[in-house]
């Protein structure tokens, strides 16, 4: 691996081997989400639990503070929304010399396997993923599925991050699912971040996926709702950071967060 391509998976990938990236991207296709709508406010005490930032350039710009920011995954496909006629229908938005000037870590694109737009999706992967070989510029591929919420599934996951790898992806990021998510890793010769999985009711829950994602191959976690959403931001990410970084368990993650919801 080159230096300059080794270095940002470094800065990515701690030297534990595990990963918490945040992501506040969102806005490139649903709008001013809830809690959201003002990214700098959302971000700011989140950063030092953060171990990099997935976001768009233009939030980059306006929202990130260049002088106390995090490792920035720049997300570079859109071209839909969620008023749209099909959001798989994607292409890239932003280049990779627009990336090497903000300075990215790495770049991240969505691919909608099984889709009309498989082909279109997959191939956009694999020609960023030359651009950044030649840039040593690492690609995190995101296993998207639209508004088909079904193919939350081990076997389709497993089929998309695989498809993903095998087109040169330095990571994945695939959505959690209790069944099955061993197969999802084990399939996967590269790093695997882990979406957020099911829609729960607690923050218990949310930690209890982590840590079983955790143990079942994933090296980490990219989730933003499940953060940022929650009335208590600050105290989730402390607990789901020391379920990524520290092995803690979900009760012991849960003590972190009462603790910390305590304290403000």
């Amino acid at each position: 691996m080159e230096w300059g391509m080794a270095n940002r998976m470094a800065q990515l990938i701690q030297a534990d081997g595990h990963a918490m990236f945040l992501p506040i991207d969102h806005g490139y296709f649903q709008g001013p989400t809830r809690k959201l709508e003002q990214p700098k406010k959302t971000l700011e005490p989140l950063l030092p639990y953060a171990d990099a930032v997935f976001v768009t350039r233009g939030v980059l710009r306006s929202s990130v503070d260049p002088e106390n920011s995090r490792p920035i995954i720049l997300r570079v496909s859109g071209g839909t929304s969620v008023v749209g006629r099909d959001l798989a229908d994607e292409g890239i938005t932003t280049s990779m010399e627009e990336a090497i000037r903000l300075n990215a870590c790495a770049v991240g694109i969505s691919i909608f396997v099984g889709s009309d737009y498989e082909r279109q999706s997959l191939l956009n992967l694999a020609r960023l993923v030359d651009e950044g070989e030649k840039y040593g510029i690492p690609v995190m591929a995101v296993t998207a599925v639209g508004k088909e919420m079904e193919k939350r599934e081990a076997r389709y996951l497993a089929l998309a991050s695989r498809i993903a790898a095998e087109l040169g992806a330095r990571v994945v990021k695939s959505y959690y699912c209790e069944d099955g998510f061993e197969k999802v890793t084990a399939g996967c010769p590269v790093p695997v971040v882990m979406a957020g999985g099911p829609k729960v009711d607690t923050e218990l829950q949310v930690f209890e996926f982590v840590y079983d994602g955790m143990q079942k191959g994933a090296i980490g976690v990219n989730l933003g709702r499940n953060i940022w959403q929650n009335d208590h931001p600050v105290a989730v990410a402390k607990g789901i950071r020391a379920v990524v970084h520290d092995n803690a368990t979900p009760q012991q993650a849960q003590w972190i967060f009462e603790a910390e919801k305590a304290a403000t």
